[in-house]
């Protein structure tokens, strides 16, 4: 019921920290942040995809692991995990980006085979999401922190891909 005093200028902060951080892995939207409630970046045009990335059986996932799902988002998981679980390997559970209303799973071949992002774009984008996931983790680890999943924006602008949106924050991430 009450507002989370300088919530905005806060997120703010901490995604232009992080993409400072990660600009050497992919291109970003930001410019500058003239003030901390403020980044003046890049216009791109937004792929409609968010990049899901999982480094524990948790939230959403857990739920429909628990349904007796054993594939999402067209990745197949282990049997036998317990809520919380580390996966040996992140995987990527990308959503679709709706205008309205929640944002759906939906696997890459889906993507691909609908237009969505082409494949070759989405090969990229699946190896920035796990460069991003890496360099986030390590960057948790260092504060004691654990980054246990994470969504990606990206875009476009001249052909060239952007990572676009805030990342790593407490609004984007779960630590």
């Amino acid at each position: 019921p009450k507002g989370i005093p300088f919530k905005g200028q806060v997120l703010n902060q901490i995604a232009a920290k992080f993409l400072d951080a990660t600009s050497d892995i992919v291109l970003n939207w930001k410019i500058a942040t003239p003030d901390p409630m403020v980044t003046v970046g890049h216009l791109c045009e937004p792929f409609k995809v968010e990049m899901v990335i999982r480094g524990y059986l948790t939230g959403h996932a857990w739920r429909e692991y628990r349904e007796g799902k054993r594939i999402l988002c067209g990745v197949p998981l282990p049997e036998g995990m317990k809520e919380n679980q580390k996966f040996p390997i992140p995987i990527i559970t990308p959503t679709t980006k709706a205008a309205e209303g929640h944002d759906e799973d939906i696997s890459r071949e889906e993507i691909i085979s609908q237009g969505i992002v082409s494949g070759e774009d989405y090969a990229i984008l699946e190896g920035y999401t796990h460069s991003l996931f890496q360099r986030g983790s390590e960057m948790a680890a260092e504060k004691g922190l654990i980054l246990v999943d994470t969504k990606y924006e990206f875009g476009k602008k001249n052909g060239e891909i952007y990572l676009i949106d805030e990342i790593h924050t407490p609004d984007s991430s779960r630590f």
